[in-house]
């Protein structure tokens, strides 16, 4: 008791920390977010938080949820991959999540701008796809990792 009202326990205030790696998808094709969707949600220790479509959706999501990791394609239903992008090192360039681009244009330029906004990987739809679920498992591998914090 504290100051004459009854003490309230700690645990009441304190969220439980998700041990998961937090997952937001930003794709425009309803058929390849399914398919991607299906392969994260099969991910030990990764929980998809939601699949948005445009860069106005992204950044609202990124903004309310804090993902860790971001799987972002280039061309979206409006907007774009590069406008989240621009919008993320204006707005929050120490606290972004880890992005990994996924887009059917790898060409070098995209690839080029990408890196300057520091993304952790650019990866091509139709050569690169099968390497995403093993990235996941890695980003949640070094989160849970006490060693690398």
């Amino acid at each position: 008791m504290l100051n004459g009202s009854p003490s309230i326990p700690l645990e009441r205030f304190v969220m439980p920390a998700n041990p998961n790696l937090r997952v937001l998808l930003v794709e425009d094709s309803s058929i390849l977010a399914a398919r991607l969707s299906e392969l994260i949600r099969r991910l030990p220790d990764v929980d998809l938080i939601d699949v948005v479509q445009t860069e106005a959706e992204a950044l609202a999501r990124i903004s309310a949820a804090l993902p860790d990791v971001l799987i972002l394609d280039l061309h979206l239903r409006t907007g774009s991959g590069f406008g989240v992008l621009r919008s993320l090192a204006r707005e929050r360039p120490t606290l972004r999540p880890k992005i990994v681009i996924l887009t059917n244009f790898g060409l070098p330029e995209y690839r080029r701008e990408a890196e300057t906004y520091g993304v952790e990987a650019f990866l091509d739809k139709s050569r690169d796809y099968f390497r995403l679920p093993a990235l996941l498992r890695d980003f949640a591998k070094e989160r849970s990792d006490p060693e690398t914090h």
